[in-house]
């Protein structure tokens, strides 16, 4: 007998940790599809620079929320949590017991697994945002947003213009810190179970992943895709690592092994971050980077505890 409760594992960590390798894995084993949790891998146009699932990948497991977007497209956590959750309806609804989340995006995990207040908007606000930073530049901005939100400033992206103006926003529109929109009360209870499992590397072994997988980029053709996207260098779709330091390539502020050094080290800081988050959210169980078969382990524990079906995959002898 199916459960009225759907059964939702949300695979987080680092970029480059191998999430999307074990969520499949995970999948595969639970017999359901997969829903992204990742912001990046959104939008259409940018297969190679936000490692989108190849299509061998999504062939062997559906995928949903991946290469959806054109890049002109603005969205907020609030809805894409809502979306997610009406995919995890629909997708229980059809039969499936358990559904796999995976991303990296930490406030978009967290809008889903906690559920977000409804953040407060003002169009006013935000058009003078926008005015000071197209003259001022982002630097003051930033700075003004330390004041106010320490604790989202720690956490966020500091670097995409977009997300530096919107909470801002909220916070004068507010006179509350943006963060303190992520707290429990008056949050409606979640219509599913959530299990999080947290995939972690150390800093030696995230690095050399992260430059590994950026030589297997630039070798895909992502200066190309770059390239592609020029037309749409302003939209926050491609205010992102990787992105913009390409753009200055193209622009002839840095040569081309200056940009790619540059992604190399944004990438890692923007590691850094997202494991600033995941520490924080209650109730991860972590797992190392090679651990999958352990994850997988944990995995059928719950399942098995709930009568949810369970297939391990056969590794290899």
């Amino acid at each position: 007998m199916m459960s009225e409760r759907p059964l939702v594992f949300v695979v987080v960590g680092p970029t480059a940790v191998g999430k999307t390798a074990c969520a499949i894995d995970l999948a595969q084993a639970l017999g359901t599809e997969i829903i992204s949790a990742d912001a990046r891998q959104f939008y259409r146009g940018l297969a190679i620079g936000t490692a989108q699932p190849s299509a061998r990948e999504r062939a062997a497991v559906p995928h949903h929320f991946v290469d959806f977007l054109e890049p002109t497209a603005h969205f907020s956590a609030g809805v894409i949590a809502e979306a997610t959750t009406e995919k995890i309806r629909q997708l229980h609804n059809s039969g499936h017991q358990a559904v796999v989340v995976v991303g990296g995006s930490g406030l978009y995990v967290k809008a889903l697994v906690e559920g977000l207040n409804a953040l407060p908007s003002d169009l006013k606000i935000r058009g003078l945002l926008n005015d000071r930073l197209a003259t001022e530049g982002i630097a003051p901005l930033l700075a003004e947003l330390e004041t106010l939100d320490p604790v989202h400033v720690n956490q966020m992206d500091t670097a995409n213009p977009q997300r530096v103006v919107r909470a801002l926003e909220v916070c004068l529109a507010s006179g509350r810190p943006f963060s303190s929109f992520h707290a429990p009360e008056d949050i409606a209870e979640r219509p599913f179970d959530v299990e999080v499992l947290g995939l972690e590397a150390p800093r030696d072994v995230l690095e050399f992943r992260i430059r590994e997988r950026l030589s297997r980029m630039i070798e895909a053709g992502w200066e190309r895709e770059a390239r592609q996207a020029l037309p749409y260098r302003e939209e926050n779709a491609l205010q992102t690592v990787g992105y913009r330091e390409w753009f200055q390539f193209f622009d002839g502020a840095c040569t081309r092994a200056e940009a790619a050094e540059a992604i190399a080290v944004k990438t890692r800081q923007f590691a850094k971050r997202q494991m600033t988050w995941f520490r924080k959210m209650k109730g991860v169980s972590w797992f190392g980077c090679d651990a999958c078969p352990e994850m997988l382990a944990h995995a059928q524990e719950i399942c098995s505890a709930r009568n949810i079906p369970f297939t391990p995959p056969v590794l290899p002898s």
